[in-house]
């Protein structure tokens, strides 16, 4: 019998438990699927009606549901990765008696998943848009591509680094989880950082979830633009994620497996 290549091994690992996760979470509960995919059409309803009611229509320069749908879109790609993965360890533990899937396997796949999620999300978005006539005209879509991806692995890097701390000590998940509700009203969701006053704007620009926010909504809208996306930034933020997570992952990774 021919050994199969680490590659092989590694990528069959990943089609299994992605498979695995995309069953648990599409059969487990009815309840669940349904609000995957309502939860955000919901948040930009809710939006939109606020609008609507409250402020003017008048001197409109960019599509408002779009606008929302958009941000949501990448701001709960962020979020469902990272709540997914928190607790991800702990949650197919059963499964490293197999020494072929490596803890780090089971967040690979539940990022995977979210993406797979995000995808469909953004089609349905995109035939809603061309059936009521909103705004699809894109400034630059390979720059509001890239900043999905580079949001997934800044997402994925996060992830790691708050599995590993989570697996020995589970209050930094509860606080996590915390964090993220107050993050959507820091991470230029709800705006564009043109809208801010300026006193304001420095603060949270330090939040690198708003460079990714503004480099999406700026490279979508011709009326925006990324004039205030630090990229060296970003870079710094998921670069330096990125190797703490593994550092940290491959020091404890007996001891993970072990628990």
């Amino acid at each position: 019998m021919v050994a199969r290549k680490p590659l092989a091994i590694f990528l069959a690992v990943q089609k299994a438990l992605f498979l695995r996760e995309l069953n648990m979470r599409f059969t487990t509960s009815k309840t669940g699927l349904f609000w995957t995919f309502f939860e955000p059409f919901m948040q930009v309803m809710v939006m939109v009606l606020i609008k609507m009611l409250i402020f003017s229509k008048a001197n409109e320069t960019l599509d408002f549901a779009v606008f929302m749908a958009l941000n949501f879109t990448a701001f709960n790609l962020f979020k469902n990765i990272l709540n997914k993965s928190i607790g991800s360890f702990t949650a197919n533990k059963g499964l490293f008696v197999y020494k072929q899937v490596k803890p780090i396997s089971t967040i690979i796949a539940r990022t995977m998943i979210e993406v797979f999620i995000t995808g469909i999300i953004i089609l349905i978005f995109i035939a809603l848009g061309f059936f009521f006539n909103f705004d699809l005209n894109i400034k630059d879509l390979p720059m509001v591509a890239l900043g999905f991806v580079w949001l997934t692995i800044f997402s994925f890097s996060f992830s790691l680094f708050v599995a590993v701390g989570n697996t020995f000590y589970p209050s930094i998940g509860r606080t996590i989880n915390i964090l993220t509700t107050f993050l959507m009203f820091g991470s230029a969701v709800f705006y564009a950082m043109v809208m801010i006053p300026e006193a304001f704007r420095g603060l949270l620009l330090y939040n690198p979830l708003t460079h990714f926010l503004e480099m999406i909504h700026g490279s979508y809208f011709s009326v925006l633009d990324c004039h205030f996306v630090d990229y060296q930034y970003m870079a710094l933020w998921t670069l330096t994620l990125l190797f703490a997570g593994l550092w940290f992952y491959r020091k404890l990774e007996e001891r993970i497996i072990s628990l």
